[in-house]
């Protein structure tokens, strides 16, 4: 038996190596190599390569690079990634690929940084009654809703998102899976609860905090800072004592927190400028016909260092999905990921959206929307893309996309909508070392569009390619 082990020994040899000689020393993904399922990124090769699993390097090569700076775009570029970050961008004339870097190709698409969505609610997936929601799934939204919303938002190329208002311990659970890699999604930045005067019902009260004294206010901000949170989310600030906003504030800021608040009502947003909030949201669910005269000299007055996110978008999506196209609730695309009987109950909560309670004042709102936004725009305060991604018909896996396509109809420049989906806001967060642009030295989280938004944004409808930290994940 033994006279037979050094021939067998030296036959796997000669298989191994010709094996090896198989090898080549460069990879080419091409983009019909894009995953079936959301999370699980495959590799496809053309003939006669094999992919490049054995190389830390990436090259996105040939596309169009709109790198978030809103300079002139860089045609035939290189995106380099080592690892999890940019190591280059340039044209391809002047970025030397490694020869043992994966090429993926972006021919005839544009490459830009991954979305950052700066106002989604992940307890939410777009159902219509917000009590009945609570009833069926408040003890699984850790395990089942928030991970759906998650890796909605990632697969339509959000890569990082804020989220507004939540019960800490699910928000905070959520964010730690994804920062571990169990749950796939965007980078998590989080306010945890709503701080206002008294949650409105009784099932709200784990993510709708009363606050109703100074002591309180200050308690109640440092604790939710030892937790993590990035940052604090007042509302109906114009109904709480002068001192107790003044605490939440101050606090706040001791902590190196910004604050966000409503902008829904004159005095709301009155008691927020008196009291140097840094982000407001919201336009258009006040029925004033504009802002007035004082809020707007307010405004300009902040204008270097004051940031609005105005949500125009959900009123003209109910809107559309209620009366015009209601067809929309049979795209399956929102139903990703969701076991059926939760995305039946969904469509069943939605089927008759104008009867619900909120779409009454909607004829006396919708035409004042275009006016309040472009007076927010003419104060010259920041404007960032946010949508309130979960509320009802706001589905995760098209929001984004819908509120920056209504910007450009609203007129506002295309180059300047994607700025604030990108560069906008990772300055708010304090993010800009990391994400927001296309440079080196960031995380390499960005997507890849065939065609070219900056001609036609609802191109972000059907993203190509997500990149989050180096890994594709569509």
């Amino acid at each position: 038996m033994k006279r037979f082990i050094p021939g067998l020994i030296a036959m796997l040899l000669m298989v191994a190596a010709a094996c090896l000689d198989t090898r080549t020393t460069s990879s080419v993904e091409t983009p019909a190599s894009a995953p079936a399922a959301p999370g699980r990124a495959s590799q496809q090769t053309e003939s006669g390569m094999v992919a490049g699993a054995f190389s830390s390097t990436t090259a996105l090569v040939g596309g169009r690079v709109l790198d978030g700076y809103g300079g002139p775009p860089i045609d035939d570029a290189v995106v380099l990634i080592e690892n999890e970050r940019i190591a280059a961008v340039g044209p391809r004339s002047e970025v030397a690929v490694p020869d043992d870097a994966r090429i993926v190709s972006t021919e005839g698409m544009t490459v830009m940084p991954g979305l950052i969505d700066m106002h989604v609610h992940m307890m939410l997936l777009g159902h219509g009654d917000y009590r009945r929601w609570d009833d069926l799934y408040a003890d699984q939204q850790v395990d089942l809703i928030m991970p759906i919303a998650a890796e909605q938002l990632l697969w339509s190329g959000v890569t990082s998102a804020r989220d507004l208002g939540a019960d800490p311990d699910d928000i905070l659970a959520l964010r730690r899976r994804i920062d571990s890699g169990s749950v796939p999604g965007p980078r998590l930045f989080v306010s945890g609860p709503f701080l206002q005067v008294a949650a409105y019902e009784d099932y709200e009260e784990p993510f709708r905090w009363g606050i109703t004294s100074e002591l309180q206010a200050r308690q109640t901000v440092e604790q939710l800072a030892r937790r993590g949170v990035d940052t604090i989310k007042l509302i109906d600030q114009d109904q709480m004592e002068d001192a107790v906003v003044a605490a939440i504030v101050r606090t706040a800021h001791a902590e190196g927190l910004p604050v966000v608040a409503h902008g829904h009502r004159m005095e709301e947003i009155r008691v927020g400028l008196r009291h140097g909030v840094d982000n407001f949201e919201h336009t258009g669910l006040g029925t004033a016909p504009g802002y007035p005269e004082d809020v707007l000299e307010g405004l300009r007055e902040r204008n270097s260092s004051l940031y609005w996110t105005p949500t125009i978008s959900p009123l003209l999506t109910m809107r559309y999905t209620g009366e015009i196209f209601p067809e929309r609730l049979d795209d399956p695309r929102w139903r990703q990921g969701m076991p059926a009987d939760l995305a039946n109950e969904i469509r069943g909560s939605l089927g008759k959206i104008t009867q619900l309670p909120y779409y009454a004042l909607f004829p006396s709102r919708i035409p004042k929307l275009r006016t309040k936004f472009d007076q927010l725009r003419e104060t010259g305060v920041t404007l960032m893309i946010g949508t309130d991604s979960g509320i009802p018909t706001m589905f995760h896996n098209d929001s984004t996309w819908r509120e920056m396509a209504l910007w450009v109809e609203f007129g506002v420049p295309p180059m300047q909508v994607i700025q604030a989906a990108t560069l906008w806001p990772s300055r708010f967060l304090g993010a800009e070392a990391d994400i927001g642009v296309l440079a080196v030295g960031r995380y390499a989280d960005l997507i890849a569009v065939r065609g070219d938004p900056l001609h036609d944004m609802r191109v972000l409808e059907d993203i190509d390619m997500v990149f989050k930290g180096g890994e594709r994940v569509r």
